[in-house]
């Protein structure tokens, strides 16, 4: 009866980061820099509150939203951070994670035949939503643009059927981020078009030497920008699987609908730890950004030192160097390194087909662990050039 499952759930592809990390699982003594897990251990009073709350039998359905605290704390978090400003009641939805948070959006505002434009090389979470919306993927090449969208790139691809851009800033694969002119120009360019904006900002706590801006915050931007974010990157909270959408009223009450259906709520224990964490944590993520920003200054250095073009990102736990020199696609690349030098990275390909001639490491790891990988890889290609 296989041939009776629904073909755009038949045609998609497990995740390209998945199926490697999936693959040097077979070696044991492999060196993995591939998945973005913070190494840090959610911290002890986040954990504490999560214990209080199945103790004091706080385990039952919560509103669909979320608990009215927890809203009133997100709220409170990105007016003080970014300037954005959301009522609590009828504008946050509490999510199982960012993932179900794009999800619960795409299927709101999409249907068959919309186009929705995403920067390329970026993160493999979105096309499937889209194409089992109906919906069709279009990329934009930022790879001349040091990886980033710009408003003349964006202007090429807009046509009558563009219904949503999706702007994933800080970058996962490249850790790029958008300035304030930027996301200025974009927005100007929009503000007179109906088209949904689905701004990515899961990463907006891990920025080095610069700051985060929000095209929600920019005039006219808010009534068509969707607003994700959450604390699995930010408070090493994975695993808690909490995420939040930041909308508009006439879009947030549709939403609502497909969550409710989709996850009833999220779960209980998690909501009442990410209580803590928007309350009592709500610096957490400094100290662990310190950490990730001498990483990734050690990773650029390195990489720098073997002679890869890359651009130093400026967010997120990630760096995207070329091993285009190498004259191997970034498959073949990647298998080799694992097999040879057992040290793993992503292939560029798993993040659309702009990021093929591209390796993704994560410096989400320890420094002796990120030290080792490094050592592995410039061992793999010195035997390359010999």
């Amino acid at each position: 009866m296989e041939h009776l499952i629904n073909p755009r759930v038949r045609d998609i592809q497990i995740s390209g980061i998945r199926r490697f990390f999936n693959r040097v699982m077979q070696y044991d003594d492999a060196i993995s820099l591939t998945i973005g897990q913070p190494d840090f251990a959610t911290p002890e009073h986040i954990k504490e509150a999560g214990k209080r709350a199945i103790e004091q039998n706080k385990t039952v359905y919560t509103p669909n939203a979320g608990l009215p605290e927890l809203r009133e704390a997100a709220s409170r978090f990105l007016a003080s951070r970014y300037g954005l400003s959301y009522n609590p009641e009828n504008e946050i939805i509490t999510t199982n994670g960012a993932s179900e948070a794009i999800d619960i959006t795409l299927r709101t505002i999409l249907d068959a035949g919309s186009e929705v434009i995403l920067p390329g090389p970026v993160y493999p979470g979105y096309e499937p939503i889209i194409k089992l919306c109906g919906a069709v993927p279009v990329y934009i090449d930022t790879t001349q643009n040091d990886f980033k969208i710009s408003a003349k790139l964006l202007k090429e691809k807009l046509t009558e059927k563009t219904r949503c851009l999706i702007l994933p800033y800080p970058s996962n694969p490249t850790g790029c981020i958008l300035d304030k002119q930027t996301i200025v120009e974009i927005a100007h360019l929009l503000e007179d078009r109906d088209i949904f904006v689905l701004s990515d900002e899961i990463y907006s706590e891990l920025i080095y030497g610069a700051q985060h801006h929000s095209i929600a915050a920019i005039n006219h931007m808010r009534e068509k920008t969707i607003v994700i974010n959450g604390l699995s990157k930010s408070h090493s909270m994975t695993g808690w699987r909490i995420g939040f959408t930041f909308a508009p009223v006439y879009l947030s009450e549709q939403m609502l609908k497909v969550h409710q259906y989709n996850s009833t709520c999220a779960s209980s224990i998690s909501q009442y730890a990410a209580l803590e964490a928007l309350t009592a944590g709500v610096n957490d993520a400094e100290a662990m950004k310190d950490e990730y920003n001498q990483r990734r200054d050690y990773a650029y250095e390195r990489l720098v030192s073997m002679g890869l073009d890359v651009v130093k990102p400026d967010g997120a736990f990630y760096i995207f160097p070329s091993i285009k020199k190498f004259g191997m696609n970034s498959l073949d690349f990647a298998v080799r390194l694992l097999e040879e030098a057992r040290v793993a990275a992503v292939p560029g390909d798993a993040f659309s087909s702009f990021g093929e001639g591209y390796i993704r490491i994560s410096y989400a790891y320890s420094r002796d662990i990120l030290e080792t990988g490094l050592n592995r890889l410039e061992g793999f290609i010195s035997s390359l050039r010999v």
